[in-house]
């Protein structure tokens, strides 16, 4: 497994219930600012594998992307029990995006996420 996707599924492991974190921001904080699609096939290929809090991942505008109504609708259920109130199919980022803090040790090429 690339290094880029370990990373990602870190950090995505690390979503404490009622938060949200986006695509480009996970991109980011694994080592690819520009990454955020690679998140999108990462979570598509690995959220059932390593039990990944997939609902908790949402676009840069707050919104729900994913095309599939069932789908979106499950996320926005899953969303909702978890205490995050979505107003006109938006989740207010500043309220409850997630900021996690991160020591990287660049020797070992490795981090710790809080």
């Amino acid at each position: 497994m690339e290094k880029f996707t370990e990373r990602v599924i870190r950090v995505i492991q690390q979503i404490p219930p009622g938060n949200v974190m986006t695509y480009g921001q996970i991109a980011k904080l694994a080592g690819s600012p520009r990454g955020a699609r690679q998140v999108v096939r990462i979570l598509h290929s690995s959220s059932h594998k390593y039990e990944l809090p997939w609902h908790r991942v949402i676009n840069a505008k707050g919104e729900i992307s994913i095309k599939n109504e069932e789908l979106s609708f499950v996320q926005k259920m899953k969303l909702e029990q978890e205490g995050i109130q979505i107003q006109n199919d938006k989740i207010d980022l500043v309220k409850y995006r997630y900021h996690p803090r991160i020591d990287c040790d660049p020797v070992l090429d490795s981090f710790d996420i809080d």
